[in-house]
């Protein structure tokens, strides 16, 4: 188990929501009821998006619900540092801090999250905002990343995202994606291979005829080529 520990203060209780609940069912129906402990992680997503965190009161609520031991339960959620033990903000950011982001300017872009929100896993006053520092993000090529509300701001610049903080505060939508306008992994400045559409639409392919296939008139009607 890790070394994540739960928040000091927990509700009373939980349940799901009748559209959480109907998920969670659904998610059940995946697996043999043998083995329907294999939903945990799924359930504990559905948890987490429904409260906002996993408190211990779901924690126990799951286990029932799969019947399994509640500390195998507390393992998982432990475990995976996507799942939060704790309450987070509205808008909760999670800044990678591994290498390739911190070569391309992760550690001031910590400094605007200080600044602009507070020390990590802090609430702001009015439970808007939160960030945390976590791992490997998967957007290595377009560094630094952070991911708001789940969704993935790239290729960010200090300015960038006190701009998006600010705007998270004005209560307006954010645009995820490139801050650079990249399409994707693309170069910097658009790509610079393929630029020719008909390269890769199938414009210049020839029709062909598969062989070994029936007779057109077997088939009551024209062959596709």
């Amino acid at each position: 188990m890790s070394f994540r520990r739960l928040a000091a203060e927990q509700p009373a209780s939980f349940a799901f929501q009748p559209a959480a609940l109907k998920e969670a069912q659904w998610w059940l129906t995946k697996y043999p009821p043998e083995r329907k402990q294999a939903a945990i992680i799924p359930l504990l997503w559905l948890v987490q998006k429904q409260e906002g965190w996993v408190s211990e009161p779901a924690i126990r609520a799951l286990a029932g619900m799969l019947e399994m031991p509640v500390i195998r339960v507390l393992e998982v959620a432990t475990f995976y540092t996507m799942f939060h033990l704790a309450p987070v903000g509205k808008h909760h950011l999670q800044l990678c801090g591994t290498t390739p982001c911190v070569l391309r300017g992760a550690d001031e872009l910590k400094k605007v999250c200080r600044k602009a929100i507070g020390e990590k896993f802090r609430v702001t006053s009015d439970g808007l905002l939160s960030w945390e520092e976590v791992e490997c993000l998967g957007g290595c090529v377009n560094a630094p990343v952070v991911a708001i509300d789940d969704l993935y701001h790239e290729d960010l610049s200090p300015d960038d995202l006190a701009a998006l903080i600010e705007a998270l505060k004005r209560g307006e939508a954010i645009k995820p994606g490139s801050a650079r306008g990249r399409q994707t992994s693309a170069p910097e400045g658009g790509a610079l291979t393929l630029n020719d559409p008909s390269l890769y639409d199938g414009s210049l392919a020839r029709p062909i005829a598969l062989p070994g296939m029936p007779d057109e008139r077997a088939l009551g009607g024209t062959l596709v080529e």
